[in-house]
Order: C-alpha cells, then structure tokens, then sequence
C-alpha cells in the first residue's frame, strides 16, 4: 500500500496526463472509423457485389501485425500520435464495417417497401428507416471496436505517441513491476468501463427498436 502511494505522489500527474492521452488516440481513432465505415457500410448494403472484396481488403489489414502497421506509418505522419491515430483508425473499421453491411443488409425488406409506398427516396428510407433499425447491431461493432483499439493504443508509445503504453514500455526496459502494472491496470479497466456503458447503450436501442 505505501508503495503505491509513493508511486501515486511521484507518479500521479503523468498518470492522468498518459490516461487522457490514452483516451484521446482511442476516441479520435474510433471516431474516424465510424466516420468512414458505416457510410461505407450503407453502400455496400445497396451494391452488394462489390462488397466481398471490400471486406476482404479490410479483413486484411486487421491481419497486418500491429507493431508492422504502426511502423508503416511514420514515413508518411511521421514520429508521435498521427501515426498512431492513422494505424488504429484502420483496425477500427472491420467491426464496424461488418456490423453496420449486416444490420442494413438483414432489416426486412417491408420496411424498405413501405418507406417507399410512402414517397421515401433510397436515402430517405436508408436514415429514416433502414438505419434506426439497424443501429443496435452497428452499436455492438462499435463497443467491439472501442475494446480493441483502447487495448492496441498502449502500442502507441512505441512510436512516440504517448499514452498508458509509455509505462508499459517503461517497465519492460527498467524491469519495474509498479510501472508495468500501472500501465496495465488502467487500459484494462478503461477497456471494460467503455465496453459495459456501450453495452448498455446498445441494449438500449435494441430495447427502443423493439418497442
């Protein structure tokens, strides 16, 4: 206990300044992801012929080592969070991507119909429609995203990024315990906060869907 006092006192202020950090590549890189993969999505639900290559070509960047693709980065961002932030912005987007082809792809198509019986147009019944029902199911690959990017941002501290990582890596090269768990034990605590709020969120909309 007062070792981990004494590590708070000495500690305390880079700990949340790492945790904010950590916060921040984590929200910016889903938040992009989100941005891109779920307009993404809504096309490929209407042009269904393109979409097995699409999502082969973004199943295989989640193949790609995550140290490899974050290396890829720096001679086009450079050294520090960009870098990061482009790499995890490309892991994010198959969850989302995934759930977002599959929730418009499996809502009924009376839905469609009857949106259409009533003068809709194809994107008015895709936002008005389509989309709300879908949502649960594109909240779940969002929350599966939010985990595996809080959990692949302590990579960032390799290439200068910042964040929990850098007392990860800390603690691997001065071989100190304290340091390495509390790089560790907050990640994962943060991980699973987000997963059980989106959890609860996505439950719900599901809730508000079927109601």
């Amino acid at each position: 206990m007062k070792q981990m006092m004494d590590f708070l006192t000495n500690y305390g202020g880079q700990l949340l300044l790492k945790t904010w950090e950590h916060l921040y590549i984590s929200a910016l890189s889903v938040a992009l992801g989100i941005i891109v993969a779920i307009p993404l999505g809504a096309l490929l639900s209407r042009g269904r012929k393109v979409s097995d290559v699409v999502m082969r070509i973004v199943g295989f960047l989640q193949t790609v080592p995550s140290l490899a693709l974050l290396s890829l980065m720096i001679p086009v961002f450079g050294i520090g969070k960009a870098p990061a932030i482009a790499a995890l912005f490309l892991y994010s987007l198959l969850p989302i991507l995934r759930n977002t082809y599959a929730g418009l792809t499996n809502v009924d198509v009376l839905y469609a119909d009857v949106a259409k019986g009533m003068g809709m147009s194809s994107i008015q019944s895709l936002i008005q429609v389509e989309l709300p029902l879908a949502l649960s199911v594109i909240m779940a690959g969002i929350r599966i995203s939010c985990v595996y990017v809080i959990s692949w941002t302590t990579l960032a501290a390799y290439i200068g990024g910042g964040g929990l990582g850098d007392f990860i890596f800390q603690g691997l090269t001065l071989y100190r315990t304290d340091l390495l768990l509390m790089g560790t034990i907050p990640v994962t605590l943060l991980a699973l906060i987000i997963d059980f709020l989106l959890k609860k969120l996505e439950q719900a909309m599901d809730k508000r869907v079927r109601g």
